[in-house]
C-alpha cells in the first residue's frame, strides 16, 4: 500500500489543521473490503500518535466500534481541504464545544449546475433522511424521522458555460454543521454540486471532475489560549484547471 502524507497547514501542542486529500475517508465505516484502504485516521496515527485514545469512537449499529482517533469534524470521502484535529483530549472537548455553538467558521468552494438566483443569499432549510435513500439528507417533505435545523451562506463568484451549460464557481459558508448539509442545500434548490453521484446522478459530470467538486477552502476556530486562528488551504489543482476551463 502506498503511504500518503499530509499536509501540516497549522500545528501547536493541542491542535493541528491538515488538508485532506480528496478520495481519502476520514476513518473506517464497518465496511469489508477486500483491500484494505488507508484512512486519514491511519495516516495521523502514522505521524502523530500521540492522538491514539483521543476522542469518541463511532458506534454502528451492529454494535461494532470504530476508532476515530483525534477526529472532531469530518469531511466526505471525495472533498478535499482544511480540516481540525485535536492532540489531546482536553483540546477535542474544547474544539467539540466550539463546533457544537456553531463558533467555528467554515468557508467551502464549490462547481454546482446552473446559475444562481439570486447570486447571492441564504438556503434556510431543515433537513432529514430521505424516505426513498438513506444515505440522502432532504427537505421535509421528502424525510422521514428527525428534521434538524440547517443553514447556509453562499456568493456567487463566477459564472461560465461549458457545452452549453452554465456552472457557477461558488463560496459556501455553513452555519450548522449537518451531514451532506451543502450537497443538500443545493441540490434541494436545483443546483448540485458537478459530480455529485449521489445527489446530481443525472446531471453528469463537467469541467474535468471525477469527484465531488467540494473544497474545505478555510476554517476560523479558537485555540486553547482564547485565540482566534484562520488556516486556508490552497486549491487543488483540479479546481485550478475547472477556473481556467470557465475562463476565470
Amino acid at each position: 500500500m502506498k503511504k500518503t502524507y499530509l499536509k501540516i497547514l497549522y500545528e501547536d501542542s493541542d491542535i493541528l489543521a491538515i488538508e485532506k486529500p480528496a478520495g481519502i475517508m476520514v476513518h473506517a465505516d464497518g465496511k469489508k473490503r477486500e483491500i484494505k484502504e488507508e484512512t486519514l485516521c491511519d495516516i495521523l496515527l502514522r505521524t502523530h500518535p500521540e492522538i491514539e485514545g483521543v476522542g469518541e469512537p463511532l458506534k454502528l449499529s451492529s454494535g461494532e466500534e470504530i476508532s476515530r482517533p483525534g477526529i472532531v469534524h469530518r469531511l466526505d470521502r471525495e472533498t478535499s481541504g482544511v480540516m481540525l484535529i485535536a492532540r489531546t483530549p482536553e483540546a477535542h472537548s474544547f474544539l467539540k464545544k466550539q463546533f457544537q455553538n456553531h463558533e467555528v467558521q467554515k468557508e467551502y468552494r464549490a462547481f454546482v449546475w446552473g446559475k444562481l438566483k439570486p447570486e447571492h443569499g441564504k438556503i434556510d432549510m431543515p433537513l432529514g433522511r430521505s424516505k426513498k435513500d438513506f444515505r440522502q439528507y432532504v427537505r421535509p417533505a421528502r424525510a422521514r424521522g428527525e428534521m434538524r435545523e440547517a443553514l447556509t451562506y453562499y456568493d456567487t463568484l463566477h459564472v461560465g458555460v461549458e457545452e452549453g451549460k452554465n456552472i457557477s464557481y461558488i463560496k459556501a459558508i455553513p452555519k450548522t454543521g449537518r451531514t451532506h448539509q451543502i450537497r443538500a442545500h443545493f441540490t434541494s434548490i436545483g443546483h448540485p454540486i458537478v459530480c455529485d453521484r449521489l445527489y446530481g446522478k443525472s446531471f453528469g459530470t463537467a469541467l474535468g471532475f471525477d469527484r465531488l467538486a467540494l473544497h474545505s477552502f478555510s476554517i476560523r476556530f479558537k485555540n486553547m489560549a482564547g485565540k482566534e486562528v484562520e488556516v486556508g488551504s490552497s486549491l487543488p489543482e483540479d479546481f485550478e484547471t475547472a477556473l481556467s476551463l470557465l475562463g476565470s
